[in-house]
């Protein structure tokens, strides 16, 4: 059992919470909507204090929900948690539907070799219809949720499900230059990609800026990154996925941001590129209104 001593690092960090929360590092509360749960210690707290984050949505596997569970219970003001599971498994839709009656608010990160259209996705796009709760796809082609080009089909199938898009693939497509679309790539973006189009065209989808692939599709072609975010400044959400322990960047071993925290550099790359009230939006107001959170 997990006690909420294991969490807490001393109470430097209870007094600290205190101090964050009524004074917020980002000039905004800030809410993640893309971490992982850590293994041991007080991380999950650590890495909300490190990098400024006011509240962080937990994306916890069958394997990691009764750490979440906990999470939740201990620091509602905090945490919340979506579920997840093997979507190729018998039995999956039964367990992910049984999470979000105790509790959990969506569905992800579904991260699993599987086509977006397949057979197993459709049951699980059909129960987050049912639930009325967002599900949350990692496209990474020719790994994970393969066939982002019928992205369009999807969407247009199951209007009643909300889908919010990450990963390398989503974020290569919003150019239409694509070359690299398991990697980062850079240079200029050529306007017109997928990515950007689908979030225009279609009611159902959000983007969540988490990990590098969102830290590179801000930081490649800033001109177009500014103008982008205006475009779809409903549609868009902050998250990390950042594998560092205090959000400052420490245990982070990525040769790209080697000893930095991905949740920091996205939120400095965000700043930068949006007005205070854009910057606000993307951070806070989009995501609390999609997972109905109360401020």
């Amino acid at each position: 059992m997990i006690t909420r001593r294991t969490f807490l690092t001393g109470s430097a960090l209870a007094a600290g919470e205190k101090a964050f929360a009524a004074d917020p590092v980002w000039g905004s509360p800030v809410l993640d909507i893309h971490l992982h749960p850590r293994r041991e210690g007080a991380m999950e707290l650590d890495h909300l204090q490190g990098s400024g984050v006011s509240k962080a949505v937990l994306l916890a596997g069958m394997a990691a929900e009764d750490r979440a569970k906990e999470l939740v219970a201990h620091y509602p003001d905090r945490f919340l948690r979506f579920t997840s599971t093997d979507v190729r498994e018998e039995g999956a839709v039964a367990r992910l539907g049984k999470s979000l009656q105790g509790g959990a608010i969506g569905l992800g990160e579904l991260k699993f070799p599987v086509e977006i259209d397949g057979s197993e996705m459709k049951r699980i796009y059909a129960l987050a219809a049912e639930f009325q709760v967002p599900v949350l796809l990692h496209f990474e082609e020719g790994n994970f949720n393969s066939g982002i080009r019928r992205l369009p089909q999807v969407l247009q199938a199951f209007p009643k499900t909300t889908f919010i898009g990450h990963g390398q693939t989503w974020w290569a497509h919003i150019g239409t230059e694509v070359g690299n679309e398991t990697g980062y790539p850079v240079g200029k973006v050529k306007p017109g990609g997928l990515t950007d189009r689908v979030l225009a065209d279609y009611a159902n989808i959000y983007g969540d800026f988490s990990a590098n692939s969102g830290r590179n599709a801000l930081a490649r072609d800033p001109e177009f990154a500014a103008a982008f975010l205006v475009r779809h400044k409903r549609k868009l959400m902050f998250g990390c996925d950042c594998p560092c322990r205090d959000g400052r960047g420490d245990g982070q071993s990525s040769s790209v941001l080697q000893g930095k925290c991905i949740a920091r550099e996205t939120l400095t790359a965000l700043q930068r590129l949006a007005a205070p009230d854009l910057f606000r939006t993307i951070v806070w107001e989009n995501g609390t209104k999609l997972l109905k959170i109360s401020a």
